[in-house]
């Protein structure tokens, strides 16, 4: 009936339901008997209602009611001319056919069955509807409400859900259970979007930590050793979001060691925390300097006063020698992509060459810190990625190097537990543990229907299952991306997908955790190994867990009584090594290399033991691979597929965290996630579209002096050719 109300502003049907709710509770005189409705006086369709059903109206100017006396209510809706009328008693004389109908109550509703009446006389008797006749069942089995304005919303809203069904859901899969796959997550999860589903896979049975992941006698143990450094602020910042404390996840700022089979080399200050050395001088000036904190200076004279103390052997003309590397540094950072892409074709061995740093700075440091930062040397190793990771992490601040561990337990039941916690109980995240992606198939019908993905996985058991989606986050490694890329032919015939798989050979890498019967003390909790022949060619390193988690001591030892220091030792291009028995491995480490750094080391033994082997595990940045790795935003062939990672590239929304770190990676996945709310939510035509891009945190921005480098260097670079570069 309100299709024939007319308000003058036109209201809302909420709003004139509640206006007519509103009339009945303030009508003091209502009885069980009389049921009121509410009408214009304009209505057209007012006049038809009284005269058949035999209804006695009152205008608004007398008030009076011929059935029953009644108080004159004044109307809440403004602009509208209201007319109060009951409905006649039971004894009321009316047509033989009124007679016999049951009344509903309602003047309205009572007119609205009898027009139906009368229009059924005039035409056919229709046939008898069969059980199956849906409409019939809803004609005849719908009750009244005793409004006409709320059975008229209720029938509009079945109607309406009949021609419009309830929107479906956006489907949104992130492929990856590692940083860029939760930095995705948690970005379209916080979103705001409506209707959308998030599921992410995994490989390991349990991605969000809730799992320990145990060695065989119960103790808890970790696939690689990740240190925290100072420029991770969107890390930082998730600590903040989920209620957690840095100082009860994070230790203090530490030191580190180079060891070599000369002895100590050098050791990483705290920059943030370096004391000036004892002075011997008689000038009172300088003397006074000795023991004080190092003022944080420009960079790399920070750098260089800071750690001036701390090479035990290399020679001040061979650290010298590392301004040539200053130089590089600033032409390929401070230019494009494609100043950048030439510096990649280049090793980092040939641009060391080129500049003319000394072979000792490079074999007795540079190429250790490469083999644990890069986990390659430096004649495998793109010079572009060499210089990101020199300029991020050494070279943009004084306290850039500074660094920082988990305090307890491991990065997963620190950090990923809390953040996926969040997702799957405030946003439904749904998570799949134990899922093998091995196919994605990506269909391009007519313009006119939607594109659809779909996507294969293989869980522990062995089933295969598929499932539909409008989006997806790839955060794969290139191991990953080959294994997927191989039977996904719809998604390999573009140039970005088959390039990424190419980069399949990835760093072997080997994990190991040993158990000692006593305490070893060690000059900083953090080491590396340099140059030791035991290494067969990789990078190796070890930490000392019972001094970064001493209040936790017994967790180290799964329950059981402490009974010494626990260690964590990673080798990396470790595939000399891959072959080697598990024990033999442990018989490197404490036969070999853990005595020859620290000779206390020979009077320990080994309690207990695990070694965990990941061959193929880490991205390799080989020169040239620059135009391999893939693009976050993903192929334009394949605008709903994006990239997260710490081996993407980032393009227009590069990020100052560089190299193999948690940050770039998670940093990539709220990006991914923004770019793929872009393309389904903000491209969608539904009115619910709305949603809100996660913010990433910048790194701390470039020094006045490293800018000003970067200016001047442009304007000699159009005056002198890049000859050094393919």
């Amino acid at each position: 009936l309100y299709k024939n109300i007319y308000f003058d502003p036109p209201l809302s049907i909420d709003h004139s339901i509640q206006q007519l709710h509103i009339l009945l509770e303030n009508n003091t005189q209502t009885t069980q008997e009389m049921k009121f409705a509410i009408f214009p006086f304009t209505c057209p369709i007012f006049l038809a209602a009284t005269l058949t059903t035999g209804f006695t109206v009152t205008t608004p100017h007398n008030g009076r009611h011929s059935s029953a006396a009644t108080t004159k209510t004044s109307s809440p809706i403004k602009g509208a001319s209201l007319l109060l009328f009951a409905s006649t008693s039971d004894n009321d004389d009316t047509s033989k056919e009124d007679t016999t109908t049951e009344s509903s109550g309602s003047a309205a509703i009572d007119w609205q069955n009898q027009q139906k009446r009368e229009e059924a006389k005039k035409s056919p008797t229709p046939q008898k509807a069969s059980d199956n006749d849906d409409t019939s069942k809803e004609d005849t089995t719908t009750e009244s409400s005793g409004s006409a304005a709320i059975d008229w919303k209720n029938q509009q809203k079945q109607e309406g859900a009949k021609k419009s069904p309830t929107p479906q859901k956006t489907k949104i899969a992130i492929i990856g259970g590692g940083w860029g796959g939760w930095g995705a997550a948690k970005a379209i999860c916080e979103s705001s979007a409506e209707n959308v589903e998030v599921t992410l896979l995994d490989a390991l049975p349990d991605p969000t930590g809730a799992t320990p992941f145990l060695s065989k006698s119960g103790k808890p143990v970790e696939a690689g050793t990740r240190g925290f450094w100072k420029d991770y602020p969107n890390i930082n910042q998730l600590c903040s979001e989920l209620g957690l404390s840095e100082d009860d996840i994070f230790t203090e700022y530490t030191n580190s060691s180079f060891y070599s089979p000369d002895g100590l080399e050098a050791t990483a200050p705290v920059f943030s925390e370096g004391k000036i050395p004892d002075i011997e001088s008689n000038i009172p000036f300088l003397k006074q300097l000795s023991g004080q904190t190092f003022p944080q200076l420009p960079s790399p004279l920070g750098q260089v006063l800071a750690t001036f103390p701390l090479f035990e052997r290399l020679p001040l003309q061979d650290r010298a020698s590392m301004v040539g590397l200053l130089l590089a540094t600033v032409d390929c950072i401070g230019n494009d992509a494609s100043v950048q892409e030439k510096y990649d074709r280049m090793s980092a061995q040939d641009l060391f060459i080129l500049f003319g740093l000394s072979e000792r700075l490079v074999e007795d440091f540079i190429k250790p810190t490469l083999l644990v930062g890069l986990f390659k040397p430096p004649e495998e190793l793109s010079a572009l990625v060499v210089m990101e990771l020199l300029y991020y992490y050494a070279l943009a601040h004084q306290d850039s190097f500074d660094v920082r561990w988990i305090k307890n337990g491991t990065v997963s039941d620190s950090l990923i537990l809390p953040l996926a916690t969040h997702l799957q109980e405030q946003y439904n995240l749904n998570v799949k543990g134990g899922s093998f992606v091995s196919k994605i198939s990506y269909d391009s019908p007519s313009s006119d229907t939607k594109k659809t993905t779909t996507i294969e996985y293989k869980s522990l058991n062995g089933d295969v299952s598929s499932m539909d989606v409008d989006g997806v986050v790839l955060a794969l490694n290139g191991k990953g991306m080959s294994a997927v890329m191989k039977n996904s032919p719809d998604l390999a015939q573009y140039p970005t997908f088959s390039k990424a798989a190419s980069m399949a050979n990835g760093v072997d890498v080997i994990s190991v955790r040993l158990w000692l019967d006593r305490y070893i003390p060690t000059r900083t909790p953090a080491n590396v190994f340099s140059r030791f022949d035991a290494l067969r060619g990789s990078g190796g390193t070890f930490f000392m867990l019972d001094q970064f988690q001493a209040e936790h001591q017994e967790e180290l030892w799964g329950g059981d009584a402490p009974q010494g220091s626990v260690l964590a030792c990673d080798f990396y291009n470790a595939g000399a090594l891959l072959s080697l028995s598990d024990d033999a491995l442990c018989d490197i480490l404490m036969k070999e290399l853990l005595p020859a750094a620290i000779p206390e080391f020979a009077e320990a033994n080994l309690v207990d033991s695990w070694v965990g082997k990941f061959p193929g595990s880490v991205s390799f940045f080989s020169p040239g691979s620059f135009d391999r790795r893939p693009p976050m935003q993903g192929d334009p062939n394949v605008p709903t597929i994006k990239f997260a990672g710490d081996w993407v590239r980032m393009g227009d929304l590069e990020h100052g965290a560089k190299g193999l770190c948690q940050e770039r990676a998670f940093v990539s996945g709220l990006q991914a996630g923004n770019l793929l709310l872009d393309e389904t939510i903000g491209k969608s035509s539904s009115s619910s579209s709305y949603y809100k891009q996660h913010p990433v945190l910048p790194v701390r921005e470039d020094e006045a002096q490293f800018t000003a480098a970067i200016a001047v260097n442009k304007q000699v670079m159009q005056l002198i050719p890049r000859f050094w570069v393919r």
